[in-house]
Formats: structure tokens, C-alpha cells, sequence
């Protein structure tokens, strides 16, 4: 789900308010044109938006200043534990290995508070955990893969003493004068400037026990992940009509224009609308070839480039290259995961 549509508890808007409050900022001007109340902030089934929280940053930004606002990405990351993640929290630290742990953290990742979209690329044995920040708002980019960083590097401080040792890391933003804080959250000393934001896991650490695993419990948990994720991706609305129109033939997807006159509205009136609901056309159209694709892989002895057909992509490669932005991971890791030996359907 493309991260400006993803709802979120408001625990994550708490965290950023105290740490504003703590450093001089009043909770209304961390607040002010966010949609967000007092008594909002103090509800914990409150769910707000992406927006909301990207608003809440920007006032907390502002109302800092430059000065007092360096370095402030890493100390909001470190306030978010395991704990404040609810079950997704649970998934990880009962995971059997950190190498578990980061793929169940990029398939369930719009259960966190991340902007950043993580993904995984297998480098040898070893394996790069990427932190795309391609769709997080330019002024805000380097709060946002900072926090996300630390919040990461935490968990991984909390599923095992000594968090990741990394063999190298990397981030795209210029060397701050804060930056032997990255040390310890690395585990080696990074890079900057670079083209990637991204830190590499040797196997060795990947696939070593983590104290607190329980397969039983770490199964439970991301099976609950897997329903709290299709409960908040069930639409209303103008989105939903849209979603159910495109579920009708995937194979042939319709263009946003014969929608719009299949609905009798202008194609403008039509993504005016969609904007208003918190997504478009595209993400749609995504959202249902995610969610298809998923089903195909693990229900039907289907190859790549019968799935690719049926959803209505001319070549596998360009379903394959979707899908890992989708999941993380290639189709065929992702029906291997989910169904260890099902047998070589991708041939």
C-alpha cells in the first residue's frame, strides 16, 4: 500500500509530541493543522493518516528550528520499541532469526510507522536491507530515513543484545556533524553521500538464534499480521467501487478515462475524488494486482508468466520488477517462503 494511504495508531504521533514537548514545544503547536486533538492523542484506538503524521513532523521541525532539530530524526527512532508496534512488535522478537525477522518487517511493513519502504536484496549469503525513500516528501527525507533507521536499529538492540554488526552501511544524505551517532546504530562506521540508504547483514548474523524465538508464537503472530493487514486494506467509497471494477477482468485493466465514463464523471472530477480518499488510480490498480498476484502464487500451480498474463502484464519481467516493489522479494522467494516445497512452478 502505497504509504500515503497507510492509516496508523496514534501511539507514533504521541512519541513525536512528547519528544516536542520535552524539548520546549507546546503539544497544540505540535498539533496545529494536523486534524489530531488532545483527546485524540490520549485515545489508544485513534487511527490517523499518514498525512497527519507527516503534518505533526513539519510542525515539530519548524517549531525546533534547524539547530535544535540536528540529529533529531535519531532520537525520535530510538523512543519506538517493540512493544509500541503492537502484534507486527510480537512477530519480530518471536522470530526464530534476524534473517526471519526482516522479511516478515517488509511484508507486514505498513503495520509499523515507516516511511521509508524497506526491501531486501540478497547480496551472496548475506543479505542489504534497503530504506527506499523515493515516495517520502523532500523536507522531510532525512528525518524520516533517520528515525526509521533508529527505530529498526533499536528493535534489533531489543531481539538480541548488541543489535546488528553490519559489514558496511550507506545513507544518501550528506555526513552530518552528528555522525558518530550512526556508529553504534550500524555497527561499523557508514558511509554518506552514497546512492543508497542501506546497511548489509552477514549471514552469520543473519541466521543466528535469537534468545526470545518461538516459532509457534512468531507463526501465531503473522498470521494476525496477514488479517490486521487485509482489515485495513478493505476500501469504502468511490476507491472501493474502483477496486471492485478492476477485480472484474485483471487481465485487462481499464484506463482511468473508461472509468471515469463508465461512472459519468470527468477524468479530473475522477482523481480529485480519489485524491480526497487518500489515494489514486495507480495505487488502485497496484492494490489489486498485489493482492492477485499473492493468491495466484500460492493457490495455483501457475507459472510467472501465466500470473503475469492473467494480470494483465505483457512481460514477467515487468510483473517480476512490481512485485519485488511490492514484497520485497521475487515472486518465486515469496512462493517459496509461503509454500516450502511446492516444486518448480516458475519454470
Amino acid at each position: 500500500m502505497p504509504v500515503a494511504e497507510v492509516r496508523r495508531p496514534v501511539i507514533s504521533a504521541q512519541l513525536l509530541t512528547r519528544l516536542g514537548a520535552e524539548r520546549g514545544l507546546p503539544v497544540e503547536a505540535c498539533l496545529r493543522n494536523t486534524g489530531i486533538d488532545a483527546a485524540d492523542l490520549s485515545n489508544p484506538a485513534t487511527e490517523i493518516s499518514a498525512a497527519q503524521e507527516l503534518q505533526l513532523i513539519r510542525n515539530l521541525l519548524s517549531g525546533l528550528g534547524p539547530a535544535a532539530s540536528q540529529g533529531l530524526g535519531l532520537d525520535a527512532g530510538l523512543r519506538y520499541h517493540l512493544s509500541a508496534y503492537g502484534i507486527w512488535g510480537f512477530a519480530l522478537i518471536s522470530s526464530p532469526n534476524f534473517r526471519s525477522a526482516a522479511e516478515i518487517a517488509v511484508r507486514y511493513l505498513d503495520l509499523s510507522y515507516a516511511f521509508a519502504r524497506y526491501r531486501l536484496e540478497n547480496v551472496g549469503k548475506d543479505l542489504l536491507i534497503v530504506l527506499d525513500d523515493s515516495e517520502v516528501p523532500e523536507d522531510l527525507r532525512q528525518f524520516l530515513v533517520e528515525r526509521d533507521f533508529a527505530a529498526w536499529a533499536n528493535a534489533a538492540w531489543e531481539m538480541r543484545p548488541g543489535g546488528f554488526p553490519g559489514r558496511s552501511a550507506q545513507f544518501r544524505f550528506p555526513r552530518p556533524d552528528y555522525a558518530w551517532r550512526f556508529d553504534k546504530l550500524c555497527g561499523v562506521r557508514p558511509s554518506f553521500e552514497a546512492p543508497l540508504n542501506a546497511i548489509l547483514i552477514a549471514a552469520k548474523d543473519l541466521d543466528a538464534p535469537l534468545p526470545q524465538a518461538n516459532p509457534m508464537m512468531a507463526r501465531m503472530c503473522e498470521e494476525q499480521c496477514r488479517q490486521l493487514l487485509a482489515k485495513r486494506s478493505v476500501r469504502s467509497g468511490l476507491a472501493g467501487q474502483i477496486r471492485d471494477r478492476l477485480l472484474r477482468n485483471p487481465g485487462e485493466m481499464p484506463s482511468l478515462e473508461t472509468v471515469a465514463e463508465e461512472l459519468h464523471m470527468a477524468s479530473r472530477s475522477l482523481r480529485r475524488r480519489l485524491d480526497e480518499e487518500g489515494t489514486t488510480f495507480r495505487a488502485l490498480v497496484d492494490e489489486v494486482r498485489q493482492t492477485l498476484a499473492e493468491e495466484l502464487l500460492l493457490s495455483a500451480h501457475m507459472k510467472l508468466a501465466e500470473i503475469a498474463s492473467r494480470l494483465g502484464y505483457t512481460e514477467p519481467a515487468a510483473f517480476i520488477s512490481a512485485f519485488k516493489r511490492w514484497k520485497g522479494m521475487s515472486p518465486t522467494a515469496y512462493r517459496k517462503l509461503k509454500r516450502p516445497g511446492a516444486g518448480d512452478a516458475d519454470a
